[in-house]
């Protein structure tokens, strides 16, 4: 916030208990000591301004402070110059501001404040914030949505917002938040402004927004005392009664005000209410009522605030009284802040008259205006008033997007979800969808956010104004053409009555299209409309209606964010209040698609890519495939071809899940150097001995970082380990291997078959024997990014699996990337690799293809990892924006510039990458293809996969396939075609290049 000129403070003469934090020099009533007969000197110097200014005052004058008046700042000049006669003339204490704009409102407070007397109680009925009164400001959810969350700490964050907006604009009192516990559905003005029909959970979230709005300084208000929950009569146009027992009363609606009381609020408003319970007394509404209070309030529970009534216009008070009598009633009940009284004058004129019949003493009367003064010096207005016009509604709006968002990620509740539809699957998502919004008029954020996961999606709209006779052809339409629909409904009013202004057309469409076809219903708005839809299959609470719940609703729908929400009240017999679906989920991510068009692609070149594939598959080089491509950060073709084997059985989708390979080296171990080298922890110019101690004393000691990342330390390219655990014939060692698994034999190398685990340091002593080869140049080694991986699992001491999974795999949202699938995943959704005649004997299917990886338990620095195309998108796509998804930066640019760029004067390779050939232009053969720039970086993997991303260009080429399947590496069709190189090369021909 920039220049505040209001001071933040609420004294102990405010507030009862210690629970909110009071502002430093601000000492709290219950906890002060008197020292030598005085009272404390912070309270000692409210008093002593408050009894000059009293002392200023004519009688008269003193009396209006009690009186708070209605102020518009779009009512135009009449109504100008009628509150500046009030102010000029009636010296009223304080002003209340209803709709307008935040710089008109500005201008006309600094006025205001500039021609009074007595500076001015500054208020205003925000509940959900100045959006809730004022044009450019943006209001935060209503109460209900809070209570969906049940997070204090939202509540509390609400109620701190509102504060600091209310302060940025000269507020001292906001007359919020709502403590009624709405157990009646049906209450017509309640309602939603209420944080739920539990008293425990309306107590608790209404304690936290108070103690947010006045740690920033700002007066709090508890309302609609004692309770307006359960009426059916808006107080607005007519007296509610609540025909309740004292006691039931005390179990249920005073709950929360206790709470509130306790916590120290600021302020309680009084409501129109008639309660027998509390007073008999007929057309006695609890405003104007000693009992309510007075006797009730005040005495019995104990709060010694400011105690103000619900507006004194409203005719559950003002078909009884008017000219002023309702001003002087309310005050001889025990109020001391008369709100919006039908005039100034006549208010304290029946007030003198009054005092004058005894009905109230004049010290009563003095002690009020005394009480208000101190509460205005406390509150700041001893200070000059003004406020900076400068970024005004700027500075409002600064916190509001953000807040909105956070509690629309905790409220959305999932009431029902049969057959478990959300969030939709990748195979939903490949079938064509349909979104129909109910109500809308436009395009509105949900339909655009749906069709940013989804962009073949195709929507409707029924408006307010339709038939029921048009209802037949939309459903007739959306059953034959689409799988699925999303109904989203929104604009009906936020009141029960007449079904929430919701029409007979659309009630019935909504439920004609729940009825017969998979469907998932989002309503915007009030949660009590649910009711007209209780058997809907898929059922979502979204509680408000703008564009930022709206996208939050989506993000559900489509995984990215799992459900928290329960319901605040009860919606239906089967979904009563804390209903909620709730599951955790890893934060997928879905990468969002384009048409080709948009991206400056040719769709009907790009389709050539199709072609390849069916010549990879007819010929016999893999069964099958995933192919993903993308430009500009967007998906532009993603298919999958054939089947998992050459019987046909298993057709490849997009969840299959490949091994990759080699592509390990890129997408795992390569990927955690740069983290570390990023983070100072790894230097490239160090050696392994510096980092792993058991190589010390060998000749890989001395092997450098930035050696080993470029394949040309000297080590030989591999060792068959599985080898020496083989007898003559061919067949495993059952020394060394055993077909169940136990604490000796723990490492799974494949189904039924476990290799002692001390075997592990054979390995390793096996690799440190190797023979190194100073000065022999580029020789692409797996071993190099063994020990890579070790050196991964030294420095940030975990395994490299755990390390890249919570490192980069989590964070980014990739679903299927990671190591050991089996633990992770279905075997019908692993492609298989090889069927292994020479080490395990068997096919290999979840079961790493490469050897020495398995005996290694499935995780080495080589080999190991496993994804679909997807995945590997993001994960590349991250690379190309150089280092940033999804709003974090896994790396800093330079370092992704570093490692992707040539880096040996002997070689194609950079640090960890593969890169084309550097005379690629002019060889026979290119690779990877003929078109990618000198920027690309990637890797291939033996198991017939590929990654690939081209900075130039922007393009992400993705290839995965099991081209080892049946019979291993012998298999080299794959090459022999060029599949890979072809259509790599397509993606640059669509582009015209």
């Amino acid at each position: 916030m920039r220049k505040q000129l209001l001071v933040a403070g609420l004294t102990g003469l405010l507030m009862t208990g210690s629970a909110i934090p009071l502002p430093p020099g601000i000492i709290n009533k219950k906890k002060q000591k008197k020292i030598s007969g005085q009272i404390n000197p912070q309270q000692d110097k409210a008093a002593q301004w408050a009894d000059s200014v009293f002392q200023s005052l004519t009688p008269a004058e003193r009396i209006a402070q009690l009186i708070v008046i209605r102020a518009h700042s779009n009512l135009g000049q009449d109504h100008i110059n009628a509150v500046v006669k009030d102010i000029q003339e009636n010296k009223v204490g304080g002003v209340i501001f209803f709709q307008g704009g935040p710089v008109r409102q500005a201008n006309l407070t600094n006025y205001y404040q500039s021609i009074s007397k007595v500076p001015l109680l500054v208020s205003i009925d925000g509940e959900w914030g100045l959006g809730m009164r004022l044009d450019s400001v943006i209001s935060l959810p209503r109460n209900m949505m809070i209570g969906a969350t049940r997070d204090t700490a939202l509540a509390y964050d609400a109620g701190r917002i509102i504060g600091e907006q209310c302060r940025r604009l000269g507020i001292h009192i906001d007359f919020a938040p709502d403590m009624d516990v709405n157990n009646n559905p049906n209450n017509p003005v309640i309602n939603d402004r209420s944080f739920g029909e539990n008293k425990y959970q309306v107590a608790r979230l209404g304690v936290a927004t108070i103690r947010g709005m006045q740690s920033v300084g700002v007066m709090a208000c508890a309302k609609h005392f004692p309770g307006h929950g359960d009426t059916n009569v808006d107080s607005h146009f007519d007296l509610p009664s609540i025909n309740k027992t004292r006691n039931a009363l005390d179990s249920l609606e005073l709950y929360p005000f206790r709470e509130a009381i306790a916590a120290g609020v600021g302020s309680v408003m009084v409501g129109h209410l008639y309660i027998p319970a509390i007073d008999k007394k007929a057309n006695t509404p609890t405003s104007i009522s000693y009992n309510a209070v007075t006797k009730l309030l005040k005495d019995e529970m104990g709060f010694d605030g400011l105690v103000v009534t619900d507006a004194l216009e409203m005719k559950g008070i003002a078909k009884f009284y008017s000219k002023g009598q309702e001003s002087a009633q309310s005050l001889l009940a025990g109020n001391d802040l008369m709100i919006l009284p039908s005039t100034a004058a006549g208010s304290v004129t029946a007030i003198q008259k009054a005092i004058r019949k005894g009905q109230i003493s004049q010290e009563e009367v003095d002690a009020r205006v005394k009480k208000v003064l101190r509460a205005k010096y406390n509150l700041g207005l001893w200070k000059p008033q003004q406020i900076d016009l400068n970024h005004l509604a700027e500075d409002l709006n600064v916190q509001t997007d953000s807040l909105r968002r956070r509690i629309a990620q905790s409220a959305i509740t999932l009431v029902k979800n049969e057959k478990d539809l959300i969030p939709f699957s990748p195979a939903m998502t490949q079938q064509k969808l349909a979104v129909i919004a109910v109500g809308a008029d436009v395009n509105n954020e949900f339909i655009q956010s749906v069709k940013a996961y989804k962009p073949g999606t195709d929507a409707f709209i029924f408006t307010a104004r339709q038939s029921v006779d048009q209802i037949a052809p939309i459903v007739s339409r959306i059953q034959r053409d689409y799988k699925a629909v999303i109904i989203s409904v929104h604009n009906f009013s936020r009141r029960p009555a007449n079904n929430f202004g919701l029409s007979l057309a659309q009630r019935l469409i909504v439920r004609q299209l729940q009825t017969e076809m998979p469907s998932a219903t989002v309503v915007f708005g009030n949660p009590y409309a649910l009711q007209h839809w209780c058997d809907a299959p898929v059922m979502v609470a979204a509680y408000e209606d703008d564009s930022t719940t709206q996208r939050v609703a989506a993000d559900l729908l489509f995984g990215k964010l799992g459900p928290k929400g329960k319901l605040p009240v009860s919606v239906c017999p089967a979904y009563p209040a804390g209903t909620g679906i709730t599951y955790e989920v890893n934060q997928y991510t879905v990468l969002p698609e384009a048409a080709p068009a948009l991206v400056g692609m040719n769709e009907q070149t790009l389709l050539r890519i199709d072609g390849l594939a069916a010549d990879m598959i007819t010929r016999g080089a893999a069964p099958g495939c995933q192919v993903l491509a993308m430009k500009d950060g967007k998906v532009v073709y993603n298919r999958c071809f054939g089947h998992y084997e050459y019987n046909r059985q298993e057709p490849v989708s997009p969840r299959s899940i490949y091994d990759l390979a080699s592509v390990t080296k890129v997408c795992a171990t390569t990927i955690s150097i740069m983290r570390l080298y990023d983070e100072g922890k790894v230097s490239l110019d160090a050696t392994l001995g510096d980092y792993l101690p058991f190589v010390q004393g060998t000749d890989k000691a001395r092997l450098k970082i930035r050696d080993v990342l470029l394949h040309q330390a000297g080590l030989v390219p591999f060792i068959p380990f599985y080898k020496e655990t083989l007898y003559p014939g061919g067949e495993p060692d059952t020394l060394l291997y055993h077909d169940m698994q136990d604490s000796a034999w723990s490492v799974r190398v494949a189904d039924d078959m476990y290799m002692d685990r001390r075997f592990e340091d054979t390995i390793w002593k096996r690799i440190l024997d190797s023979k190194v080869t100073p000065h022999q140049g580029y020789v692409y080694s797996d071993l190099d990014f063994l020990f890579l991986g070790r050196v991964v699992e030294q420095v940030t001491g975990k395994k490299l699996n755990d390390y890249v999974r919570e490192t980069f795999y989590k964070p980014l949202g990739l679903a299927t990337t990671g190591f050991l699938p089996r633990e992770r995943f279905p075997v019908a959704l692993l492609v298989p690799t090889e069927h292994e005649h020479f080490f395990r004997m068997q096919l290999l299917r979840g079961d790493v293809h490469d050897p020495g990886a398995a005996m290694l338990g499935g995780v080495a620095g080589h080999a190991g990892l496993y994804s679909n195309a997807h995945d590997l998108g993001i994960l590349m796509q991250m690379l190309l924006n150089n280092g940033y998804f999804n709003g974090n930066q896994y790396f800093k640019p330079e370092t992704v510039k570093l490692f992707t760029a040539y880096n040996s004067n002997i070689s194609r390779r950079g640090l960890g990458f593969d890169k084309p050939e550097k005379d690629n232009s002019s060889r026979r053969e290119s690779y990877p293809a003929k078109y990618p720039s000198g920027a690309t970086f990637g890797h291939t993997g033996f198991t017939g996969t590929c990654v690939w991303a081209d900075p130039a260009s922007n393009i992400v080429f993705i290839f995965l396939s099991n081209r080892v399947y049946p019979n291993g590496g012998a298999n080299t069709k794959i090459s022999a075609l060029n599949t890979r190189g072809k259509m790599f090369d397509v993606l640059y021909e669509s582009l015209n290049i």
